[in-house]
């Protein structure tokens, strides 16, 4: 499958069929058909809407859609998305709510690089915007970079964390959700070793694969299946003519998606066959929860192959991480170099994709780290969304979470208490 033509065709098979949604919309409009009322007609309107949309949506990235903040004075402040590090394979954005006081919670919040954009991490975003600076990675989407570029694997990812984390310097607060948890423990260890300065003060991993095996899934059962030169065969393409990467390995983000889809096809089937009713009764808007959920959802990202590749081979079958056997840029890393950054785990008791057990295994690599700077949480009856977007977030985790970084904050901590501000306020 390693041929530009592969992609190609894939391209072509969402370009067709959004053409045929956009077709069938336009054609069953006609005011023309309106003499002639037929259900039919209307159906397959709302066909042609949903589906239109729905393929457009894989090749858009979203926007972050927070353009104003309301703070303790009453009045909306303007929020600019500022890029404060700007490198070939991601950048570093900085959420400058403009004329309010700078918070002394300094966050920054490592997105995945995993199939999805970091606009996955909006409500996480907003939340923290209460009473903190957040900052975020903002991955690039693959296809979109020249192969002068050069390559990108974990080694680079936790180069590119490690330089993310001096610029911000140590008064920073990291919280990493799901996958780069593993690196984003790499790189604070890599920081501790090499420049002890630059560490941030707290470390919060959310549902990452810090120990694969210690709580097996479908995930890791999958990873330790299928062999390297099988995933190279069947994942990997290169990307086509349209777009700058051309010529560029990568795990295509339909080719995700197609992955992601097919976890719960039953459930996706019966969503999209409901907004499609809802559509033909007019019972549908722009920003109804189907679209809300699905326009994010569907906008997915072409990966590298050699980060890709190097994920499962290094994380999820060599566990060099679980093992503290990682090694960057020749230095082997050593997780228990960790000594005076805390770090707190949090896990959801249904998380099928990371199982309760794998984050918290990042603990007990901490040798170096006294037992009243570490802390974990398991949230009952949340799934891996829920621990980072959802209800339980907002309610448990959050609280939590902002509580541990206070307890390790040094002099900010009274500082960052007094700013406090109801969360329910801003939602």
């Amino acid at each position: 499958m390693r041929y530009m033509a592969t992609y190609d065709l894939m391209e072509s098979i969402r370009n067709t069929n959004a053409w045929l949604g956009a077709t069938a919309r336009t054609v069953a409009s006609y005011p023309f058909f309106a003499a002639v009322p037929n259900p039919a007609l209307a159906w397959m309107a709302a066909w042609g809407a949903v589906t239109e949309r729905t393929f457009e949506r894989m090749v858009v990235k979203p926007d972050w859609g927070i353009r104003t903040f309301t703070c303790e004075d009453g009045k909306d402040h303007l929020v600019d998305i500022a890029t404060v590090v700007e490198k070939p394979f991601g950048n570093l954005l900085h959420f400058n709510v403009a004329g309010r006081a700078e918070q002394p919670r300094k966050i920054l919040l490592v997105a995945p690089m995993s199939g999805h954009y970091a606009t996955l991490l909006r409500s996480t975003v907003k939340s923290l915007l209460v009473n903190c600076e957040v900052y975020i990675t903002d991955w690039h989407n693959a296809r979109d970079i020249p192969v002068s570029a050069g390559k990108f694997d974990i080694e680079d990812y936790t180069l590119y964390l490690v330089d993310f984390m001096r610029h911000l310097g140590p008064d920073t607060h990291v919280i990493a959700v799901c996958q780069p948890a593993p690196l984003t423990l790499a790189a604070t260890a890599y920081l501790a070793e090499q420049d002890p300065e630059a560490q941030p003060r707290t470390l919060t991993l959310i549902g990452g694969p810090i120990d694969p095996d210690a709580t097996p899934t479908d995930v890791t059962d999958f990873g330790r299946r299928v062999t390297m030169g099988q995933l190279e065969e069947t994942m990997i393409q290169r990307v086509g003519f349209k777009y700058k990467g051309v010529g560029r390995m990568v795990y295509p983000g339909l080719l995700q998606l197609a992955s992601f889809m097919s976890m719960n096809g039953d459930r996706h089937s019966a969503a999209f066959r409901d907004q499609i009713l809802r559509v033909s009764r007019g019972e549908a808007s722009d920003h109804d929860a189907h679209n809300r959920f699905y326009d994010e959802y569907l906008a997915v990202m072409d990966m590298p192959a050699e980060f890709y590749l190097s994920t499962v081979e290094r994380v999820f079958k060599n566990r060099e991480i679980a093992q503290n056997a990682f090694v960057v840029a020749g230095h082997k890393v050593d997780i228990g170099a960790i000594t005076r950054v805390a770090v707190k785990t949090v896990e959801g008791s249904k998380d099928d994709i990371s199982a309760p057990g794998q984050c918290v295994a990042a603990l007990d690599l901490c040798t170096g780290l006294p037992d009243e700077k570490k802390a974990s949480h398991v949230e009952e009856g949340a799934g891996h969304y829920g621990i980072f977007a959802g209800k339980s977030w907002r309610n448990n985790i959050r609280p939590l979470v902002l509580e541990f970084i206070d307890a390790n904050s040094g002099d900010t901590s009274a500082r960052a208490k007094s700013k406090t501000v109801n969360l329910a306020d801003h939602r």
